[in-house]
């Protein structure tokens, strides 16, 4: 049984639920989730909340963030970028870095000032990141509060390389960021 108090929809939860491996990878290569495709192809974003839609753009970012999570980064991509606030700006700049290109990447975060969640995503990676090693590159993600720049930089030196233990903690942190962001999405499209 669903909480009640839960706007997202029991399609978005039979879709979070339905591959645990998904969003693992730094730079994906090659198809996304061949099953989360089939079941998000014709879904809208009102499918995704239960209730009224009280913004829309974060409702759209819901379903953006939905194909990004599966790799599905051109799907993602055409959502994002018909999104023109900071929410889509976040996820335009989130897709970019998994595909790759970096310096784009940047100039959709950039666009990022403000967001709501910069606060909470600050504490929630301070916590992922105290416990690692000393690392000057990792220190400064969050010395300031979370820079998205200095993440796309530490992604770019090690989504090559699994070896690195830095790769594992960037995996950890786009997974943070990613359930920062649906979270915010999925309270703000219901309105709660």
């Amino acid at each position: 049984m669903q909480d009640p108090t839960d706007p997202l929809s029991p399609l978005g939860r039979r879709l979070l639920k339905l591959d645990p491996n998904a969003y693992g990878e730094l730079v994906p290569s090659g198809e996304g989730n061949a099953t989360a495709r089939d079941l998000l192809e014709g879904v809208q974003a009102s499918d995704l909340i239960t209730g009224p839609i009280a913004r829309r753009d974060e409702a759209n970012g819901l379903l953006a963030g939905l194909w990004l999570y599966f790799d599905w980064l051109d799907q993602s991509h055409a959502i994002s970028q018909k999104i023109e606030s900071a929410t889509g700006s976040f996820w335009h700049g989130i897709m970019h870095r998994r595909e790759g290109d970096f310096s784009n990447s940047k100039y959709w975060y950039n666009r990022t000032d403000g967001h709501p969640i910069y606060q909470t995503l600050t504490v929630r990676a301070a916590e992922v990141v105290n416990p690692f090693p000393a690392d000057k590159s990792v220190y400064r993600l969050v010395a300031h509060g979370w820079d998205s720049a200095v993440f796309v930089d530490l992604v770019q030196q090690v989504y090559r390389d699994q070896s690195d233990p830095r790769h594992r903690l960037c995996v950890a942190l786009q997974e943070l960021e990613w359930r920062t962001l649906f979270e915010h999405c999925t309270r703000a499209a219901s309105g709660r």
